[in-house]
């Protein structure tokens, strides 16, 4: 959007309206793939295996209705609005509780505000959700630039160090002068340079993934840090090929993304080990996991097909690797801010509390819980609310 100053800064309402000729063209797409031969092993090794992307195929051509997916969006309050050049979307979803407490959730990859969907009447209404009027939150989750229905950047330099602050005035444009953050995945990234930056206003932040850990393990020195630093290291050896790929030639890979509905929907699926059996089972007729369901994987899987943004959105990590490049040999700000902080089993690793305690001093909460993995705002939202609830409440 260009225009004058005055207008620049509007906040224009959003509905998503796809034309039927648009998932008429998915489902041709679908029908005239070329599939390769079965893998050659039982496991996930070679990738994702050819009985579930076939059978998701099937379902996603037969069986699955996107409409009622942009029904459920539309129910929503969506908007849009231009910060620093570029057209954000968000939902904005106030609670009926007076007092609520403002929060911005990020989503990650390869995700979107799909995935976040779940959460919105635990967070919002918690008294219809086992939790009390005292833990409501009004509930802000934007798109990240490039991904689903926001614009996609036309220039470089929109790593988690631009996004933050676009964060920050997002949230003043909605009138809040004190909130909170949270954040997993890619959104973990954006969330933890939010801390950083300490923007005025920004009074806490919750994560469920330790970024800081990504690069290696801090110290081995515990047991449960050992076995943190193993999960790492099985995950750094056989679980990058997306990373590698997206961090340094998503150009490439964005050609079959945006080309084939089949090498989006394998690129998507093929991410931690957890959630590719979870969403596997899904498909081959095992029980879905929490909100793993099979329409709400393709909820998400669509969206990035319509929009058109999974080059755009494999591009976030190529940002975040030149940022970091860039940085190198520089000091972080320290994140000074409160942090709370999850540890959901089925993560990439279980990040353990002298690891995130080390990332962030400030730590004021900590928990491990039973059930949920790398999605889990998505799989567990019940669960994912309750943490977040129990992460703020000393921040109201």
């Amino acid at each position: 959007m260009t225009g004058t100053a005055e207008n620049a800064t509007e906040i224009r309402p959003f509905r998503v309206d796809m034309p039927d000729e648009a998932i008429a063209d998915l489902r041709r797409r679908i029908a005239a793939t070329r599939w390769p031969s079965k893998e050659l092993v039982d496991d996930r090794s070679q990738g994702v295996q050819l009985a579930a992307i076939r059978e998701l195929a099937r379902y996603w051509t037969t069986e699955y209705d996107w409409r009622k997916c942009e029904a459920e969006l539309n129910a929503l309050p969506m908007f849009t609005t231009e910060i620093d050049g570029l057209d954000i979307h968000f939902i904005h979803v106030k609670s009926p509780h007076e007092g609520a407490l403002p929060l911005i959730v990020t989503h990650g990859w390869p995700g979107s505000v799909i995935e976040l969907l779940g959460a919105v009447g635990p967070l919002t209404d918690p008294t219809a959700h086992g939790g009390s009027a005292e833990d409501a939150f009004d509930l802000v989750l934007p798109s990240v630039p490039g991904y689903g229905f926001s614009a996609e950047p036309a220039e470089i330099g929109w790593n988690p160090g631009r996004v933050a602050p676009a964060w920050a005035e997002l949230m003043r444009r909605l009138g809040y002068t004190r909130h909170v953050a949270q954040g997993g995945d890619v959104g973990a990234a954006i969330t933890d340079t939010m801390g950083r930056q300490a923007p005025e206003g920004l009074a806490g932040i919750h994560l469920n993934l330790l970024v800081t850990a990504l690069g290696g393990p801090p110290s081995m020195e515990t047991e449960a840090e050992r076995t943190a630093a193993s999960q790492l290291a099985t995950f750094r050896t056989s679980g990058i090929g997306y990373l590698i790929e997206q961090n340094t030639r998503p150009q490439t890979i964005g050609y079959a993304l945006l080309d084939s509905p089949v090498a989006l929907a394998a690129w998507m699926l093929d991410h931690d080990t957890d959630a590719y059996y979870k969403i596997s089972r899904a498909f081959t007729g095992g029980q879905p996991s929490g909100g793993l369901t099979r329409d709400h994987i393709l909820d998400n899987i669509t969206t990035y097909w319509l929009t058109g943004t999974g080059a755009s959105a494999a591009r976030s990590y190529w940002e975040g690797t030149r940022a970091t490049a860039l940085a190198a040999g520089q000091p972080r700000p320290e994140v000074k801010l409160p942090v709370g902080f999850t540890v959901f089993p089925g993560e990439i690793f279980r990040a353990p509390r002298s690891w995130v305690k080390k990332a962030y001093p400030n730590l004021i909460y900590f928990n491990e819980v039973d059930k949920g993995g790398h999605f889990a705002a998505w799989e567990e939202p019940e669960l994912f609310a309750t943490e977040v609830r129990a992460a703020f409440k000393s921040l109201r």
